[in-house]
């Protein structure tokens, strides 16, 4: 039977409402201590996702990122607030983030992107628009929001055009399901 690392004690460096890191004392299977093992924790796990409309079109938004200093096309994408379920918390970003309401939501996956030193857990939800109605949207952090032909979307790929881990995921697991 396989032993899995065992957690001896906890030191906590920083907590927020977004982030908390640790550093936790830690033995492994062969008896290996490691004094000081540094884990991001996540408080809330993410939701990325995928729109399209009737002509199979994909919903971006472009957005600029501080911490990469970077602006880019990504998916609609944030937080899962407590008591919130994935879907629900898809359905909200993509109003907020985009203005367009959706239906017929689906979860495609769930991973955790940094599993050798954090917790985080993000999900990828598909589902299709609801409304060609578009409302406001938050314009603080998302610059322009447009709508991407299957081909196009390839090929921002093909030319490294898009960064962004969650819409990379969201977007090679659709257009790997159309292949």
């Amino acid at each position: 039977m396989n032993k899995r690392p065992k957690q001896l004690s906890r030191t906590t460096i920083y907590e927020s409402d977004w982030i908390n890191l640790h550093t936790d004392k830690v033995e492994y299977p062969d008896g290996r201590v490691v004094e000081r093992l540094h884990v991001l924790d996540y408080p809330e796990e993410g939701v990325g996702v995928l729109v399209v409309d009737d002509e199979d079109n994909i919903l971006m938004e472009y957005a600029y990122r501080y911490h990469t200093g970077k602006d880019g096309w990504e998916i609609p994408s944030g937080g899962i607030d407590k008591g919130e379920s994935i879907i629900e918390a898809g359905k909200r970003e993509v109003k907020e983030e985009t203005g367009y309401d959706t239906k017929d939501h689906e979860l495609m996956y769930s991973y955790n992107p940094s599993n050798g030193s954090s917790n985080q857990v993000l999900h990828v939800v598909f589902c299709k628009l609801a409304s060609k109605t578009q409302t406001d949207f938050d314009k603080n952090e998302v610059r322009e929001v447009k709508w991407f032909t299957r081909e196009e979307i390839v090929n921002m790929i093909k030319e490294k055009e898009i960064h962004d881990g969650f819409a990379l995921i969201g977007l090679m697991l659709y257009l790997g399901e159309l292949a």
